[in-house]
C-alpha cells in the first residue's frame, strides 16, 4: 500500500468519527472514546490534507509553464520552486507521523528512585534526581504526586516512587531510566576526597486496570504500622500497606497516606505499572532486535549518565553530550539531553521504517 492509500484509509478512518460522534448523542463514554481517537489522528489528517493541497498547486503551477506570456511562466517557476520545497518538507513529515510510535509516549509516568551504591552519600544523589524531575515536570507544566517515600535521618532518600501526569510526560522521561553515576566530594569528606556513588532510576508508563487485570487472587496484601525515618512509629493504626503478587514475587509497599485503602491503590498502580512494563519488555525481547530502536531501553545496570561535580560537567554516556553547568542540570534543565537523545530515537525509527 502506498503513502498516500494508507493516508487515504486514515482520513476516511477520521471523517466516520465525525460521523460517529454526532451519532452518539447523550452516550458521553462512546463520545469521549472517540474524541481520543479523533485527537491522536487530526495532526495526520491535517497534514494530509496541506499535502494533497499543495500537490494541486504543484500542478496548476506547472500547466502555467506551457503559457504564451512570459511574466506568466517566470512567475510560475518561482512559485514551482516554492511549492516543491514545502511539499518535500510535509511529506518527510507524514512519513515520520506514519511510523510506528511507543505506544506508551502519551502515558502518565511512575517513576522509582533508588539509592545505589555510596551509602549516605547515594541517599542524598537519589534526593537530587527526585528536586532534578520535580523541577523538570514543573517547567513542562506537569503535575507531579509521591506514591512512596523512604527517608534517611540525613536528609536523603533510599527509595522514592512519584507519579507524573502531564501530556507527554513518559515521551521525555523515559530516556531517564537507568544508573546514574554521581562523583563529589561528600560533606562529611575531612581530607576532600572524591567519592563515586549511583543511584537507579526506572520510569514506567501509568497502565490502565483494564490493560492489566490483576486477580484477586494473585495478590496477598500485609498491612502494618507506618514507620517514619529512623522507624520510629508515626501512626498506631496499621495501614501501612505491602502487596506481594504471588505468580512474579513482586512486592511494593506503600505508607504516606492515613487509610489503608488509600495506601493500597497507590500500591496496586505501581504495581500496576511494573506489570505493565515487564509485558512489555517481554514483548519487545520476542522481537527481531533489528527491528527495534535501541535509544532508551538501557538496561538497568548500564551507567547513562555521569555528574561530575569537581569539573561542573554533567555526561550523557549514550549519546557523547555533555553540558558544563551541572547545577542547572540539577535545577531541571535536562533537555540538552532529552532532545538529543529523542532525536536520535526518531532518526532509529524512519532508518528501520525505510528498511
Amino acid at each position: 500500500m502506498s503513502m498516500f492509500e494508507k493516508l487515504s484509509g486514515i482520513e476516511a478512518r477520521f471523517q466516520l468519527i465525525d460521523q460517529g460522534m454526532a451519532e452518539a448523542g447523550e452516550d458521553y463514554q462512546r463520545v469521549a472514546e472517540l474524541a481520543q481517537e479523533r485527537a491522536e489522528l487530526e495532526p495526520l489528517v491535517s497534514a494530509f490534507r496541506d499535502y494533497r493541497q499543495v500537490t494541486d498547486q504543484m500542478e496548476q503551477a506547472e500547466v502555467l509553464l506551457g503559457a504564451d506570456d512570459a511574466d506568466m511562466r517566470a512567475l510560475a517557476e518561482t512559485e514551482l520552486v516554492e511549492l516543491q520545497a514545502r511539499h518535500e518538507r510535509l511529506e518527510a513529515e507524514l512519513k515520520s507521523m506514519l511510523v510506528p510510535r511507543d505506544p506508551r509516549d502519551r502515558r502518565n509516568v511512575i517513576v522509582e528512585i533508588r539509592a545505589g551504591t555510596g551509602g549516605d552519600e547515594a541517599t542524598l544523589f537519589a534526593s537530587d534526581l527526585y528536586r532534578m524531575y520535580s523541577r523538570y515536570a514543573e517547567e513542562q507544566g506537569w503535575k507531579t504526586e509521591v506514591l512512596s517515600l523512604n527517608e534517611t535521618g540525613v536528609g536523603g532518600v533510599k527509595e522514592i516512587i512519584f507519579l507524573v501526569k502531564g501530556s507527554g510526560a513518559f515521551s521525555r522521561l523515559k530516556y531517564e531510566s537507568g544508573v546514574h553515576r554521581v562523583q563529589r566530594v561528600p560533606a562529611t569528606e575531612s581530607q576532600g576526597r572524591i567519592h563515586t556513588s549511583t543511584a537507579t532510576v526506572a520510569v514506567m508508563a501509568e497502565a490502565e486496570d483494564v490493560e492489566i487485570a490483576i486477580p484477586e487472587g494473585d495478590i496477598r496484601m500485609d498491612v502494618f504500622r507506618s514507620g517514619g525515618a529512623g522507624g520510629q512509629s508515626v501512626q498506631k493504626n496499621s495501614t501501612a500497606v505491602r502487596l506481594t503478587h504471588l505468580p512474579t514475587g513482586m512486592v511494593v509497599q506503600c505508607q504516606d497516606e492515613r487509610s489503608q485503602l488509600q495506601n493500597r491503590n497507590r500500591a496496586m498502580s505501581i504495581l500496576r505499572a511494573r506489570l505493565y512494563e515487564q509485558a512489555l519488555q517481554e514483548q519487545q525481547a520476542k522481537e527481531d532486535a533489528a527491528r527495534r530502536a535501541q535509544v532508551g531501553s538501557a538496561e538497568r545496570s548500564e551507567k547513562i549518565r555521569t555528574y561530575n561535580f569537581p569539573q561542573n560537567r554533567v555526561t550523557d554516556h549514550r549519546i557523547g553530550v555533555s553540558s558544563h553547568n551541572l547545577t542547572a542540570v540539577l535545577e531541571g534543565a535536562i533537555d540538552v539531553f532529552v532532545d538529543e537523545l529523542a532525536a536520535q530515537e526518531e532518526a532509529t525509527r524512519l532508518l528501520l521504517a525505510s528498511g
